[in-house]
């Protein structure tokens, strides 16, 4: 009989059973004088112990504010030190922080806000073209007399601007902090002994399928161990400075990157707010940086970049590329090229803390680069024939499913769509087709979901289509991805107008624009009359993908071979 498609990580290694403020602790007590955070551009060093005092002085202003247990925090920031400050400074008081996309316009702030009942919002000035205080003054008017009361976000208390300065109704961050000689170390000490390693701790927006993104509520459980299993298999020890251009607000930042390096007493190192090739390879050379995380698109234009050859990039041994299938031919050139010897694929999914699958440093190249690794640590997983749910010979495709420690507490406050991911045997349905083979690695062969992977930003359809229903002239519209070199993915809209309306791709664009995040907007727009329908009356979106592939030229990058 054939051996079916399951797995699961055994480790000598423990489940750490404590919550992250506590694991903190012990860490910085290990490693006061290590340095803990360089950001590169602000000209900020902190050491361990140097880190621990600024999130302590962050726990206690916001308990000095009223903050509960289990109220949530949110951050609109791009990536820079507050940001890490506050990601190890929340979990201490048992407060919960909400990651806001650092690219949310108007309609996707508003309904975060809204959604998870943020409490006190730490946000920056802005971030490239999006002037972040401009929009919170337009959601939320009372700030115009120098208050926050809105009748939309009722929880909303405080806005907190990383900053020097502050609008009317908003502090700093400086003020903020100075609210913490409100309120003693033994006070906070005793906040802290309260929260427990199950408690949520974490909110992280997800697209949603339905029109608008879900909150994947994670535990300090899910994350800290998930992130210490990912340094772990990275062979992370206090030695190692890791460059971090990925995002913080998404797992791949705050996981794969803070927490593994926070983890095992490494060094974090931020070499600019948003991706610069030019900056990562300089703060590579400067920092003299051991390991670099990236999307594939990130790689690319790091090999791509026209000073590539003048940096010295011989300290790097290892980091991740994650978040998008990971071209082969590059994950060959980041190995030469970039002397990564040891990079490694993980593959996973924000409802899961996030990874379930990496490859090991150990693995042979073959493995490495066509492949996205096997189980992690203390998870299973299994493929499993999608409309019978029987778990499938390894060899044959089917739905991946995991189920672990990781497996996220649910969606915020939406027990349906809850219910719909994680099954009565509490396995994550995680929409992607795998095969495992004979030897337990896998390859991701597609999505059951036709969720987009734009340079590692996933994207559901439903919400853009929900978003251009309210263009007057729209009647009908699809939404579909289709194969780019750059990006994995590129956004495609095929719409039906009104009758007797005409309209060009650049205005269904620039409608857009300021409304929803730049990379949901669509790249390519295609008017139809009708679309491709099954007999029951259903859309069938590979018709119309592979229509576009041959109508915009797009063979060479739906054939290009991926993990």
């Amino acid at each position: 009989m054939p051996e079916v498609s399951y797995a699961h990580g055994t480790s000598d290694q423990a489940l750490i059973g404590t919550a992250i403020g506590e694991f903190f602790h012990r860490i910085v007590a290990a490693h006061p004088a290590r340095e803990a955070l360089v950001d590169r551009p602000k000209g900020v060093r902190l050491t361990y112990a140097a880190l621990g005092e600024q999130t302590d002085r962050l726990a206690r202003a916001l308990m000095a504010l009223g903050v509960q247990s289990g109220e949530r925090v949110g951050i609109w920031a791009p990536n820079r030190w507050e940001w890490v400050v506050t990601q190890f400074g929340t979990p201490k008081l048992g407060s919960v922080l909400v990651n806001v996309n650092p690219s949310y316009r108007l309609r996707e702030l508003g309904f975060a806000l809204r959604q998870s009942g943020i409490r006190t919002l730490i946000t920056a000035p802005g971030f490239g073209r999006s002037d972040y205080l401009a929009m919170l003054e337009d959601l939320v008017p009372s700030l115009a007399r120098g208050r926050v009361a809105a009748e939309e976000f009722p929880q909303l208390r405080e806005i907190v601007v990383l900053s020097d300065a502050a609008p009317p109704g908003m502090m700093t961050w400086s003020a903020l902090l100075a609210r913490a000689d409100e309120v003693s170390d033994a006070a906070l000490r005793e906040r802290e002994a309260s929260v427990q390693f199950d408690d949520a701790v974490n909110i992280q927006y997800t697209s949603g399928t339905t029109g608008m993104p879900k909150g994947a509520t994670l535990s300090h459980h899910n994350l800290l161990n998930n992130g210490y299993f990912i340094g772990e298999l990275m062979r992370f020890t206090p030695e190692d400075r890791l460059c971090i251009p990925v995002p913080f607000y998404h797992t791949f930042g705050m996981v794969l990157a803070n927490l593994a390096c926070m983890t095992h007493g490494a060094t974090m190192v931020i070499p600019g707010e948003g991706f610069s090739a030019g900056d990562v390879l300089a703060t590579v050379e400067a920092e003299r940086c051991t390991a670099l995380h990236g999307v594939p698109t990130m790689f690319i234009a790091e090999l791509q970049h026209p000073d590539f050859e003048r940096y010295d990039l011989s300290s790097l041994r290892t980091g991740l590329m994650a978040g998008s299938p990971c071209p082969v031919e590059v994950m060959k050139q980041v190995q030469t090229k970039m002397h990564m010897s040891e990079v490694e694929i993980a593959y996973g999914m924000t409802e899961t803390s996030p990874v379930s699958t990496q490859t090991r440093a150990d693995d042979p190249l073959e493995l490495r680069v066509s492949t996205v690794g096997r189980v992690h640590p203390h998870v299973e997983v299994k493929i499993a024939d999608p409309a019978t749910g029987a778990v499938v010979p390894r060899g044959e495709p089917g739905e991946l499913l995991t189920r672990s420690y990781a497996v996220m507490l649910g969606y915020w406050e939406n027990p349906g769509a809850t219910a719909e991911a994680i099954d009565a045997a509490r396995w994550m349905h995680t929409g992607d087709l795998a095969v495992m083979r004979e030897d337990g690695y896998l390859n991701i062969v597609g999505r059951i979901k036709d969720m987009i992977i734009r340079g590692g930003e996933n994207i559901y359809p439903r919400e853009i289509e929900e978003f251009y229903y309210t263009h007057p002239k729209v009647a009908d519209i699809q939404v579909i991805g289709v194969p780019d070199h750059k990006y994995g993915e590129q956004v495609m809209a095929w719409i039906r107008l009104r009758p007797g309306e005409t309209a060009t791709a650049e205005e269904m664009q620039e409608f857009a624009r300021g409304q929803i995040a730049h990379f949901k907007i669509p790249h390519y727009v295609k008017f139809v009359d009708e679309f491709p329908m099954t007999v029951t009356g259903k859309v069938q979106k590979y018709v119309m993908r592979d229509v576009a592939v041959k109508e915009l030229g797009l063979d060479a990058a739906a054939g290009e071979q991926m993990a």
